[in-house]
């Protein structure tokens, strides 16, 4: 009975893991190395309370650096949800009070980046999705959401900590959809100036 409650705890922290992931658009390893007093309050954002900000500590660094430091605001209330669901409700019940991680393992310690791979991977195998599927697809997914909702591509930039925009725009996977409301909004544009031309001629 003991080892189910654990098996249900650890199942509830890796499906809040992998929400954060997505809903702060992450790497494996800053997700990894997130303490839980990495979440602040956001001024422009007084509704998500304590969880309007998280502060990445552990960022992608460059060759021979430090780790980059990174500000990302909360854009998804839904997500926001389940992590003070987790954190104040969840976490506790692992017992390591003392511990400063976030991703609290059965045993005491951090959950680690192979870690977040594998459980990842057996989740993925386990609902039959394609091998294709990753942890860093789950990165992709929230530039691709973001710029399909119509997000500044600089702000994703800055939300993801990427130093250039084309390795932003390397991110973005968008649908058909997309591009086709796209396509026809640039086509309205340009005829609605033509015929806006026309009448000035």
């Amino acid at each position: 009975m003991r080892a189910r409650r654990k098996g249900a705890l650890a199942a509830y922290r890796d499906a809040t893991l992998f929400k954060v992931i997505y809903a702060w658009g992450l790497r494996r390893t800053e997700t990894s190395r997130l303490d839980a007093a990495d979440w602040g309050r956001n001024p422009a954002a007084p509704g998500l309370g304590r969880y309007g900000m998280l502060h990445v500590r552990y960022g992608k660094a460059k060759r021979g650096q430090l780790p980059r430091r990174r500000n990302v605001a909360s854009v998804m209330g839904w997500a926001v949800g389940a992590v003070a669901d987790y954190v104040e409700n969840i976490r506790p019940k692992f017992g390591c009070d003392g511990h400063p991680a976030l991703w609290v393992t059965e045993r005491g310690g951090r959950v680690r980046p192979p870690e977040i791979n594998a459980r990842f991977g057996a989740y993925r195998d386990a609902l039959g999705l394609p091998a294709a599927l990753v942890v860093h697809s789950l990165r992709h997914g929230y530039v691709t959401h973001l710029t399909e909702d119509g997000v500044d591509r600089r702000f994703i930039q800055v939300q993801v900590g990427h130093e250039r925009d084309s390795s932003t725009a390397i991110y973005a996977h968008v649908s058909d959809d997309y591009m086709n409301t796209m396509l026809r909004k640039a086509l309205g544009l340009a005829l609605e100036a033509a015929a806006w031309a026309g009448e000035e001629g």
